[in-house]
């Protein structure tokens, strides 16, 4: 028997590469990224992150000390073109700059977006400055949201949170639920609604919020996955996931 040695040929072409890093207890975050992207000529990776409970500001810096390893091991050695930091209150109480600075230590070529930072941005390109704001956390996490955005010049109509306390039971309520819940907050006065957090299930319930609202409606993951793909220079219009994607 002989063996035939055959010189490899790799493709040239590759397509953007995409690298999130998602909470170990987050149940929604891949599956929204995966649900407006499975179409596009996109390649996604994700690494998971230990984060801690109960949530508070001190774990979530805590959990932020692990960035640049679990960056790095998001195909070791490649180039990516943008990073994510699947974390909204993460990076408020540690800081984009902070976050940046530790992904940029493992891929420094990679663009980073984050759900706080892609929510401020996605907030000015539709010129919105008053809003109302829906939050998972305890009262004290949810009041430094409030207060991040109150600090980005925006004025917060109204505001109602769950005040769970633990990551992992956040991404166990109901959508139908919650599409109630905000169905009922105060709205007068708000060009739009904000609901924070990766793993709370509101991707889904956007465009029927939106209709029964007449109000512009965000979410992290919405915003988030909306300035990754600008990052990565994809600015279609996607229908299904609410106004923003078609205000590019």
């Amino acid at each position: 028997m002989y063996s035939t040695k055959i010189d490899p040929k790799f493709n040239n072409n590759q397509n953007p590469k995409i690298g999130l890093i998602a909470l170990a207890s987050d149940y929604m975050i891949e599956k929204d990224f995966i649900n407006v992207i499975k179409d596009k000529r996109i390649d996604f990776f994700v690494n998971r992150i230990e984060c801690f409970n109960p949530l508070t500001r001190e774990n979530l810096i805590k959990m932020s000390e692990n960035v640049t390893d679990v960056t790095q091991d998001i195909l070791p050695g490649e180039k990516i073109d943008c990073v994510v930091y699947g974390c909204t209150s993460g990076t408020i109480a540690a800081g984009y700059d902070s976050i940046k600075s530790k992904i940029k230590k493992a891929k420094p070529e990679a663009e980073v977006t984050t759900p706080s930072t892609s929510s401020i941005i996605a907030l000015k390109k539709l010129n919105l400055t008053k809003i109302a704001i829906f939050t998972p956390y305890p009262k004290k996490l949810n009041d430094e949201v409030i207060n991040f955005f109150k600090k980005e010049k925006f004025q917060i109509t109204a505001n109602s949170y769950f005040d769970i306390e633990s990551d992992i039971d956040i991404g166990k309520v109901d959508p139908d639920y919650l599409y109630e819940v905000l169905l009922k907050m105060d709205l007068n006065g708000a060009d739009a609604l904000f609901i924070s957090c990766t793993a709370l299930p509101a991707l889904s319930i956007i465009d029927k919020l939106e209709k029964k609202l007449n109000k512009i409606v965000l979410s992290s993951n919405q915003a988030l996955i909306w300035d990754t793909l600008k990052k990565i220079g994809i600015n279609d219009s996607i229908n299904g996931f609410g106004k923003l994607f078609s205000a590019n």
